[in-house]
This record gives structure tokens, sequence and C-alpha cells, in this order.
């Protein structure tokens, strides 16, 4: 009798655990990001001068620079195991993993940039 199965493309459990750590990061971090941003800010809104001068903290770069790589982290691990669920074959895999791994990094450098970027502006009265 045959087989109706085919050999799937499975997500690797390293991967796996990957995305659910940095999905349970992007919460926490959402939050704080959500009681900083708009929670302790008055009238709920940060000013440009406001966020210019938020930004001069270290540790608001730290803790921003992280969101943003747990949230393409996620995202694109996310997105890649909706594609592995339509079983494509092995070297549009490989032609995938490239496509996500540039987007990706893509992503950090110019959102790392931006965050430089706002940090190294003075601060209008």
């Amino acid at each position: 009798m045959k087989s109706l199965s085919r050999e799937t493309n499975q997500e690797n459990a390293l991967l796996w655990f990957i995305k659910i750590l940095a999905g349970g990061l992007v919460l926490f971090i959402l939050v704080v990001h959500f009681i900083a941003n708009h929670l302790l800010a008055p009238g709920g809104l940060l000013t440009f001068k406001d966020v210019v001068a938020y930004y001069q903290n270290p540790w608001i770069l730290v803790m921003e620079g992280s969101f943003l790589v747990f949230v393409l982290v996620h995202a694109l691990l996310g997105f890649r195991s909706i594609l592995l669920d339509l079983n494509p074959k092995p070297g549009f895999v490989r032609i995938m993993d490239i496509g996500l791994i540039t987007l990706g990094s893509a992503g950090v450098i110019y959102g790392i940039w931006l965050l430089i970027t706002v940090s190294s502006m003075p601060i209008l009265p």
C-alpha cells in the first residue's frame, strides 16, 4: 500500500523555542513600552522633543533596540512556519531562509540606525 504522506519540511525545535521566547519577550517589553510612552506621558502622547530626550537614556536605547529585534525575530520565524505548512520544496526553503534573514537583518540595521540617529540629536528648547 502506498503512503499518501510526503516528507514535510518541519520546523527545527530550536527555532520554535526561539520564536516562543521572542514572543514572550515582545509581550513583556510591549507592556513596558506602552506604560512609558503612553500612560506616563502627559496627554498620553510624547512630543518629538520628549522622544529625543527619552532616547538620550542608554537603557531606553537597549530596551527599544531589543524590542525591535524580538519583534522581527518572532514575526519572521512565524511567517517562516506558515510557509513551511505549505510544504515547499527544499530549494525554496533555502531561498526563503536567505530572504527572511536578509529582510530581518536589514530591518535591524535600519532600526538601530534610527535609534542612534534620534539619540544623537540635540534636545531643542
